[in-house]
């Protein structure tokens, strides 16, 4: 069966990929909307972008204001000083955030309307160019066709879909996952674990995204320690840089699992990061979606080197899981006890936070079939 395989339109990584992206800056526009976060201004990042604009005489404006994960409002407020500044391109830097909210504001340049208003749709609009300059090792949001953004009104994460959401060019440079603190790079990374195994025990999985997918585990199993634990290690923060970005093509054409259709409800109800809700949830969801992919789950613990070819299937699958839980542990995961979530705010919403990731269509692709009443007991074990 045929399958269509999207990518990044250029994608420059390594060492000093601002320095040489940066000469195709002028072909995209005249002037730039920089979509980013306070964080990126205070630490210098948005300097370098900024730097590398007036270098190639690319005039520019910031939008500074996406704190936190995106909302509606932020959308909307973007797309204002977008127009405001008579910009006609799109960059975005910093973690999923930001891009997720360049994504956003530029379904709606030609478009109009509002984010809410694509809910339940496929995006197919004209768009400016799009930019993305991750800053974190994990969302892989800079080779995705999606952007996730909070809808205020119905207190549900909104995941937004469409291949015109792909970024026009993707510059991957760890300078800028330097500064990234420890907490940061532990649950971002996680999410990129997420990402490339959900993506390879997806229903939905091919070939190539197999492919990437496995480069991806393999080194993030290898270097997330070592950026954790040593956030100066440059050939850890390189090789991270690049398992993110492996890992977001390969869940972009086979998506995600249960893990991210439980992840999002958490997020919007108890405003936890997307990465952190993910790496919580890690341990419950893979223990329940092993038997239904023991060939699949076997491979991964085979590909880091936790299995051997003298395991049968269930056996390594088991081993996986093993070492899933030892580096969410490594990396000090919180539970959502010690992350200071109210025990009976949260069971209060178990049955709202099972329909929506229902909802999203992301738990079906599990390689295990899966009821709302398996969703609802995940959530309770949670707590156990």
């Amino acid at each position: 069966m045929a399958r269509e395989f999207i990518v990044p339109g250029q994608i420059v990584n390594g060492s000093g990929a601002l320095a040489l992206a940066k000469t195709r800056f002028p072909g995209f526009g005249k002037k730039a909307l920089i979509v980013t976060d306070p964080v990126m201004v205070k630490l210098g990042n948005c300097a370098k972008v900024e730097q590398a604009l007036k270098d190639e005489g690319v005039d520019y404006a910031v939008f500074p204001d996406i704190t936190g994960e995106p909302t509606d409002t932020m959308i909307a407020q973007g797309l204002a000083k977008y127009r405001e500044q008579k910009c006609d391109f799109l960059i975005g830097l910093g973690g999923g955030s930001p891009m997720d909210s360049m994504k956003a504001i530029g379904s709606l340049v030609e478009h109009g309307g509002d984010i809410d208003d694509y809910m339940g749709r496929v995006i197919d609009v004209k768009m400016p160019p799009l930019i993305a300059i991750p800053t974190t090792a994990g969302t892989g949001s800079e080779a995705t066709q999606f952007t996730i953004i909070n809808n205020t009104h119905k207190q549900v994460k909104m995941l937004l879909k469409g291949a015109c959401l792909m970024s026009t060019l993707a510059i991957i440079d760890p300078q800028f996952t330097m500064t990234a603190p420890a907490g940061v790079t532990a649950h971002t990374g996680l999410d990129a674990l997420c990402h490339c195994t959900e993506a390879y025990t997806s229903r939905k999985a091919q070939p190539l995204s197999d492919t990437f997918a496995l480069s991806a585990v393999k080194r993030i199993f290898t270097y997330l320690p070592r950026a954790y634990e040593n956030g100066r290690d440059e050939e850890a923060r390189v090789q991270m840089s690049i398992a993110a970005l492996e890992a977001g093509i390969a869940f972009n054409n086979s998506s995600v699992t249960l893990i991210h259709g439980m992840s999002r409800p958490i997020g919007a109800l108890f405003h936890i990061a997307h990465g952190l809700s993910n790496a919580m949830l890690l341990k419950e969801c893979f223990r329940f979606a092993l038997p239904g992919a023991y060939d699949r789950f076997a491979v991964l613990g085979r590909t880091i080197g936790a299995a051997g070819a003298e395991d049968d299937d269930r056996t390594a699958s088991e081993k996986f899981l093993e070492a899933v839980c030892s580096i969410v542990d490594r990396l000090n995961t919180p539970t959502l006890e010690q992350y200071g979530v109210n025990r009976g705010e949260f069971f209060a919403q178990i049955p709202k936070m099972a329909s929506d990731a229902l909802d999203s269509g992301s738990p079906q692709n599990t390689m295990r079939d899966i009821t709302k009443e398996d969703i609802e007991q995940m959530y309770r074990r949670l707590w156990d």
